[in-house]
C-alpha cells in the first residue's frame, strides 16, 4: 500500500480526510545510499552537509499516535498539570474534542504538527533548517545564525525557532505561540507562555530521533519531554493539502 494510501485510511479510521488521496507523482531519491536489491539502506550512516554538521534533510514522518496523544509513551504523572490545565483538559475529554481547532482547519500549531499523518520535509542551509509540513501547507523556520528573537513577539501559531548544534545534535528552541491550538487530539492544552526545546538526532541515514520537552509554567508544573521516532521516505515528496477544499469534519464534531 502507498504511504498516500496509508494515510487515506488512518484519516477514515480517524475520522476526518479533507480530500481524496488519487494518483501522485513518483520520487525517486537519486543520492541515496541503496543495496543491491535497490532497496534504500535505512541503515547506511547519517550523511553530512559540506559544511560539516550533520544532514537533517529528508521526508520523515512520525508515529500517528503522538497526534492522538503526544504523552502517549509516559505515565499520566509524567505530564504534571496544574489545576486549570486539568479542568480544561477534562472539559475537552468530556464533551469529544468537539472545539479541536484541527476540525476547523486551523493550524495543528506546534508540536503537534508533527503527529499528523502526513510527512515533513527538511531543508539545510548553513544558517537557516526549514521545515515544509505537507499538512495545510504549513512551515517552519529555524534560524542558526545571529537572528534574534523579539523580547515580545507577536503570538502565532507555530512560534519563533533559533538553533544551535551541540555536536552532531541539532538544538532548537521555540517561543512565541499563541494560546489556540491544542498540543494534541486529547486536547492536553498549553498557554502562550510555552517554550519548547528540540534536541534532533540522526543517527543513521533512515531515522531521526527528537526530544520535545515542554516547558509552560502557566499549565504545568515542571517541564516534561517525549520522544519521536521519525522514519526517512528517501523515495517519497509533499503533495498539495487544501483543508478547507473539502473539509468533512464540521458534522462530526457535535460533542456530547
Amino acid at each position: 500500500m502507498s504511504r498516500h494510501a496509508r494515510l487515506a485510511a488512518a484519516l477514515l479510521v480517524a475520522g476526518w480526510i479533507p480530500a481524496a488521496a488519487g494518483a501522485q507523482w513518483v520520487y525517486r531519491s537519486p543520492t541515496a545510499p541503496r543495496t543491491e536489491s535497490g532497496a534504500v539502506n535505512l541503515s547506511a550512516p547519517a550523511p553530512r552537509t559540506a559544511w560539516g554538521t550533520i544532514d537533517l534533510s529528508g521526508i520523515w514522518q512520525t508515529d500517528l499516535k503522538f497526534n492522538f496523544n503526544l504523552a502517549a509513551d509516559l505515565a499520566p504523572e509524567d505530564v504534571p498539570m496544574r489545576p486549570a490545565a486539568r479542568a480544561l483538559f477534562d472539559e475537552r475529554q468530556r464533551t469529544l474534542g468537539k472545539d479541536d481547532p484541527e476540525g476547523f482547519c486551523l493550524p495543528p500549531g506546534f508540536p503537534r504538527v508533527n503527529g499528523v499523518p502526513f510527512p515533513t520535509k527538511i531543508i539545510q542551509t548553513p544558517t537557516l533548517v526549514v521545515m515544509l509540513y505537507e499538512t495545510r501547507s504549513m512551515f517552519r523556520q529555524i534560524f542558526l545564525d545571529t537572528h534574534a528573537l523579539t523580547s515580545e513577539p507577536q503570538p502565532t501559531w507555530m512560534g519563533y525557532s533559533t538553533g544551535m548544534w551541540d555536536g552532531d545534535t541539532l538544538v532548537v528552541q521555540t517561543v512565541g505561540f499563541n494560546d489556540k491550538t491544542w498540543l494534541d487530539d486529547a486536547g492536553h492544552p498549553h498557554s502562550e507562555a510555552m517554550r519548547v526545546t528540540e534536541r534532533i538526532r540522526r543517527p543513521d541515514f533512515g531515522h531521526l530521533v527528537v526530544a520535545i520537552t515542554i516547558d509552560d509554567p502557566t499549565f504545568y508544573t515542571r517541564p516534561w519531554t517525549v520522544t519521536q521516532d521519525f522514519a526517512l521516505s528517501a523515495d517519497g515528496e509533499l503533495i498539495e493539502y487544501v483543508c478547507n477544499e473539502n473539509n468533512l469534519d464540521l458534522p462530526h464534531l457535535v460533542g456530547k
